[in-house]
C-alpha cells in the first residue's frame, strides 16, 4: 500500500544529503513524498533575496532529479532556528494542519549545527503521539558535514539501526547534490560527488550492501 512521506530538511540540500536515494526508493515503490524545507539561506551571515531564490531554484532542479511529488518552504530564518523553537512548531502545525503522513524523516538531534538540532526538537513535539489521528512513524537522517563532525560525546551519537539499499539510486543522490552548487565541494570534503559515494559504500559495508542510506528509528509503527 502506498504511504505518505515526510522529509523535514532544516536547509535547502540537507533533503538530498540526509535521505536523498532514499526519497527516489519511496517514489519507485508508489508512495506520496513531501519535502519541507524550513529555513532559507544566509550566505556570509548576510540575507540576500535574489541568492535565496536561485537556491530555491536548485531544490526544485533537484526535486525533479529525485522525482518526489511535494516541495514546501517554510521560509523562516537561516542560523536562527535556536532562538525560538515555537516559531518553527507553529509554522510546522500550519502548513501541515490535515496532513497525516506515514513516516516522517528527521535531521539528528546531535548535528553540528544550531539549526538541525532545533529542528529535530520542534518536530518531535509536531509529531509526539496522540497529537494527531495517525501516529507516524519517525526517523533520523545524517548529514555529511554536520553528523559526523560532532564532539566524542554520548548524547551526540548516530547510532544507525536502520538501512536503505540505495545502490540503485545513488547516482541521482549525486546528481540531486549537483543542483547545489553554492553548496557542493570538491573531494575529500563530504559533500563532494566522491565523499557521497564513499560514505553510501560505508554504510553498505556494514551490512553487506553495496550502498546503503543509513537511519537511527525513533518510532516505528507496522500497519
Amino acid at each position: 500500500m502506498a504511504q505518505q512521506i515526510l522529509v523535514v530538511a532544516p536547509h535547502m540540500d540537507d533533503e538530498v544529503l540526509g535521505c536523498g536515494a532514499t526519497i527516489c526508493r519511496h517514489v519507485k515503490k508508489g508512495d506520496r513524498v513531501t519535502v519541507l524545507i524550513v529555513a532559507n539561506r544566509a550566505y556570509g551571515h548576510r540575507y540576500d533575496e535574489e541568492l535565496i531564490q536561485k537556491e530555491k531554484e536548485c531544490t526544485q532542479a533537484a526535486q525533479k532529479v529525485l522525482g518526489y511529488q511535494d516541495l514546501i518552504f517554510l521560509d523562516l530564518p537561516d542560523e536562527c532556528l535556536d532562538q525560538s523553537q515555537i516559531e518553527i512548531i507553529k509554522a510546522m502545525e500550519a502548513v501541515l494542519s490535515g496532513a497525516e503522513p506515514d513516516v516522517v524523516y528527521l535531521p539528528n538531534r546531535g548535528d553540528n549545527n544550531q539549526d538541525h538540532r532545533s529542528v529535530f526538537t520542534a518536530a518531535r513535539i509536531v509529531f509526539r503521539s496522540h497529537s494527531a489521528d495517525k501516529t507516524p512513524a519517525l526517523r533520523v537522517y545524517e548529514v555529511p558535514s554536520s553528523t559526523d563532525v560532532v564532539p566524542c560525546f554520548s548524547e551526540f551519537n548516530f547510532q544507525a539501526n536502520l538501512y536503505v539499499d540505495v545502490t540503485e539510486y545513488l547516482s541521482l543522490k549525486i546528481r540531486a547534490m549537483a543542483c547545489y552548487e553554492k553548496e557542493s565541494r570538491v573531494f575529500p570534503h563530504p559533500r563532494s560527488p566522491e565523499g557521497i559515494e564513499v560514505s553510501a559504500k560505508k554504510r553498505g559495508i556494514e551490512v553487506g550492501l553495496s550502498a546503503a542510506e543509513a537511519f537511527m528509528v525513533i518510532r516505528d509503527i507496522w500497519r
